[in-house]
This record gives C-alpha cells, sequence and structure tokens, in this order.
C-alpha cells in the first residue's frame, strides 16, 4: 500500500440484488401490464379485449419473469487481501475452508501466485487474483517468458483453481523504476497474449494503483492523472483494459490521509459535507470523493467506460500510541461502511448505480510486516480465525472460531530467552503463584512449562493483541490447550 495525491506526499463486494431497484423493476412490469389492459379494454373491439384477457396472466409472468431474471443475473460479495507476512498465520488449507464455510468472503488477492495457496483454494468456488511481482514485471513484455510464465503459474492449477485476475505488479507506477514503467503495459498485453494461445480467455489482466497516480483529487471532478503518466502510460493501459473488459484497480486508503478535522468525512460518520464547486454536489465521505476522482481523471481520457476494482482499502486497529485513531472502533467503522457502500449498489455521486469488486486490506493482522505498528494491525481475523471486529461477513451470525487461543513458546526458543519472559511477565501485572513450588503448575519444574503458563497469562490478560505474544520472536499462537492436570490455563 501507499500514499496517494491526498495523503501526504511520500475483499468483491457484492449483494445478492439491488433491491430498490429489483422493486422499480417490479413495479415496472405491473403498470406496462395494467396499461396493456386499459389500452386494450378502450381501443380494441370485446372479441380482441377477451382475447388479450385470456393472455394477460401469461403476459404478467412474462414481464415480471424477463425483468427479474435480467436484474438477478448479477450475484455480488466481498474480497479480502489475504497476506502472509506473519510467522503466526495458519495454513492455506484451514484458510480456505475457513473462508468458505465461516464467512461470505468469494475471493482472494494474493501479493504472489503461491503455489501452496492456489492449491489450497481448488475446487472451493472461491475467486483468486494473484500477482506478478514488480521485479518480474520487464520480462513478461517476451512472449517466450510470458508463455513459461502461464505454464509454471497457472496451467497447473486453473481451472480448479478459480484465477480470475492476474495483477501485473502491484503500485508499480509508484514504487518502480523506469524501466519497470516502461515494460507495464507491454507485459499486460504480452501476458493477455499468452493465456490466450493456453486457450485461457477468462482470466483478465490488469494491475493496481496508488492514487499517486493522480495529480489531484480536490474537488474531484477536476482530478487528473500525473502528467508524464496519463498519456505514456495510463491511456494506453486504460485502452488495453477496455478491449479485454478488464477493471482499472485502484487501492484508495482514507486512513493515510487521515486529519483529526476531517475525522467523520473519513469515516462515514454524520458530517457536514464537502462540496464541488464545479458540480454543486456535496460529498459526505471520502471513499466517494476518491473513487469519483479517479473516474474524472480516467473520463479526461476518454475512457470513463472502463470498470473500476478496488483493490484494496482497509483501517488498521492498533497503531503506536500517538496513532490515537488506529482503533478498532474506527477500523470496524470504516470496513463496515465501505460494504455497506459497495453493496449498496447506489454508486457514488458521479457513477450513480456502479458497483466495484473491492478487497478489504486484510485478511490477518500480519506480525512480520515492516515498518509501525499500524502496518501489523489491518487484519480482519486473528491468526485463530476470531475476528478482531465484527463487519457482517461472518454466516449466520458466527462470531468466528472460538476455540481458546493460548501463547506458548516457540520450538527453538532458549531457555535464557524464556527465563527473560518469566520475569518480564511476573513483573507487569501476571500472577505467577501457580509456577512457585506448592502452585498448580509448579510441576513439571522446567523453564519450559513455566514460560507456557506466564507468557499465556501475559498475553491474555493484555488484551489477547498478537505483539503480547511476540515476546520478542519467542512466541507463538496455538489452538491446542496446554493446560494439562491441575494446571488449567486462562480461558
Amino acid at each position: 500500500m501507499s500514499l496517494g495525491p491526498q495523503y501526504s506526499p511520500t475483499l468483491a463486494v457484492h449483494k445478492t440484488q439491488e433491491a430498490i431497484f429489483n422493486t422499480l423493476s417490479l413495479s415496472l412490469a405491473i403498470y406496462i401490464y395494467i396499461y396493456i389492459l386499459l389500452k386494450s379494454s378502450f381501443a380494441l373491439r370485446e372479441q380482441t379485449r377477451l382475447t388479450m384477457d385470456r393472455k394477460s396472466p401469461f403476459l404478467l409472468i412474462l414481464l415480471i419473469s424477463t425483468l427479474i431474471t435480467h436484474n438477478f443475473t448479477a450475484v455480488y460479495s466481498i474480497g479480502v487481501n489475504y497476506g502472509t507476512l506473519g510467522d503466526n498465520l495458519p495454513p492455506p488449507a484451514q484458510v480456505a475452508a475457513f473462508l468458505k464455510q465461516k464467512t461470505t468472503i468469494d475471493r482472494v488477492k494474493i501479493f504472489d501466485s503461491n503455489p501452496d495457496i492456489l492449491r489450497a483454494f481448488a475446487n472451493t468456488g472461491i475467486f483468486v487474483t494473484i500477482t506478478v511481482p514488480n521485479g518480474d514485471v520487464p520480462g513478461l513484455a517476451n512472449i517466450r517468458v510470458a508463455r513459461r510464465w502461464v505454464n509454471t503459474h497457472i496451467k497447473p492449477f486453473y481451472p480448479q483453481t478459480k484465477i480470475n485476475h492476474i495483477l501485473v505488479g502491484s503500485e508499480l507506477l509508484h514504487w518502480g523504476d523506469s524501466n519497470m514503467i516502461s515494460n507495464l503495459v507491454p507485459a499486460m498485453k504480452t501476458l493477455h497474449n499468452a493465456l490466450i494461445v493456453s486457450g485461457i480467455r477468462d482470466i483478465k489482466v490488469t494491475t493496481a494503483h496508488s492514487l499517486g497516480i493522480l495529480a489531484s483529487s480536490d474537488p474531484p471532478s477536476t482530478a487528473r492523472f500525473r502528467p508524464g503518466w496519463d498519456q505514456q502510460v495510463l491511456a494506453p493501459m486504460l485502452q488495453f483494459l477496455r478491449q479485454t473488459k478488464s477493471p482499472f484497480m485502484v487501492n484508495p486508503y482514507p486512513y493515510f490521509g487521515y486529519n483529526p478535522k476531517d475525522a467523520n468525512f473519513a469515516l462515514f460518520r454524520p458530517n457536514s459535507g464537502k462540496r464541488d464547486k464545479f458540480t454543486g454536489i456535496t460529498y459526505t465521505n471520502i471513499f466517494d470523493s476518491l473513487m469519483d476522482s479517479v473516474y474524472s481523471a480516467m473520463k479526461s481520457l476518454g475512457y470513463g467506460d472502463v470498470e473500476i476494482a478496488v483493490g484494496e482499502t482497509g483501517w488498521p486497529s492498533m497503531g503506536e500510541p500517538w496513532l490515537t485513531h488506529c482503533t478498532v472502533e474506527n477500523a470496524r467503522w470504516h470496513n463496515l461502511n465501505v460494504v455497506k457502500k459497495v453493496s449498496s449498489g447506489v454508486g457514488t455521486p458521479l457513477m450513480p448505480h456502479r458497483r466495484f469488486e473491492t478487497f478489504i486490506f486484510a485478511l490477518f493482522n500480519e506480525n512480520q510486516k515492516s515498518g509501525l505498528l499500524d502496518e501489523k494491525n489491518f487484519g480482519l481475523f486473528r491468526p485463530d480465525f476470531s475476528p478482531v471486529y465484527d463487519i457482517g461477513i461472518l454466516r449466520g451470525g458466527q462470531s468466528g472460531v472460538v476455540t481458546p487461543t493460548p501463547t506458548v513458546p516457540k520450538a527453538d526458543a532458549t531457555d535464557a530467552a524464556l527465563q527473560a519472559n518469566i520475569e518480564y511477565a511476573c513483573t507487569n501485572g501476571v500472577d505467577c503463584r501457580p509456577i512457585q513450588a506448592g502452585g498448580a503448575c509448579f510441576n513439571p519444574n522446567t523453564i519450559r512449562s513455566h514460560a507456557s503458563y506466564v507468557m499465556d497469562s501475559y498475553y491474555k490478560s493484555n488484551g489477547r493483541h498478537d505483539f503480547n505474544c511476540d515476546f520478542a520472536h519467542t512466541g507463538v499462537l496455538t489452538t491446542a490447550d496446554p493446560s494439562y492436570q491441575t494446571c488449567r490455563y486462562i480461558s
């Protein structure tokens, strides 16, 4: 993820149907039916009217069925970004089973083409978007390289795994060098051709962009792409996407542009809004504003008809002490309202009734991500599949897996490190009497056994946050209950 122009410089959502629109469609069918009856009764002879009466029930059924069938064909749901930068994450097979059985998520986006993940999602019905690493992009402009890539990364898994998009790089215009950028569109075209030659026609090729591609985004109606990228890169890319019916994917992050004065605007809470003086539109949330900025920039190049997808958007549930807006409530409220927004079918002010395939960032908290604490805490779920917060994507109102998740020492943790953990936990609020002589957890009298109990107690007494299980990389979460005999761990 990266920062866009509205920032400091430096999962697809869909619902089964648009309820309001379908209601109007049904009403329209009834009105047409009534109109035909009235017209027939006044304009036709008696026999014709009687004939119409006999046919009218069939006509009503035909009209309603046609309209309902037309409007109920698109089924939409939520997508998530499945990152793997953690040493405590569950294996891909468990992740695939959890998403399929316990959630309404029906698509994931991964940041590589990990074969273990692709195998895990085989025959699940879950769509998978894969990513070509930025460094591999220039080579894919060569058709022989592109065909080898398809043979290695696609054909062994497709169609059992429902790969539906390939991203040629991620935010490459932001992070890539001139060689990567100049080869981006040629690589996209060549990879598409390699798929066609292999007989694969339903995998779309695109790439993901930070909003750094915009020269400005305020007001939305005047947004344009950055000079240099607009005509040389983005115009030919949009032409390719139009020809192949592939989406233009962007990563709008209201979080990175957060200003305490505009907190409600960023988080979909009631606010006075921001008016675009050129259109007269008042925006009440930054998500709409950012999406319309992208649309305006695309339209200025003549490509307002190309579909837009949201590759990443999210909000961290925790951050450094000075990042006071990184809270569970803010993360829940942002992501919940993104889901509501894109699943409602209302679109945005400049794109009414348009839907956007959307991937929430991210599936899990990832304790090995670089950067500050907020970067590690974008997850909807903890590694044990329990939700960090609820945004309505669990099936049947489930609250997630309820199996306890104890913290235990890693297998390679040294006694010296574990002794330090014991001393730290016992001087920071943990009741260590159970591991003292005569205590319920004294035996076996080993450093590892004692450390296991106090590390788990510290983790569970301090909010069950992933970082409280870390202990300088010597702790790990597990789903097995380490309690034994009379030594009962905190539940």
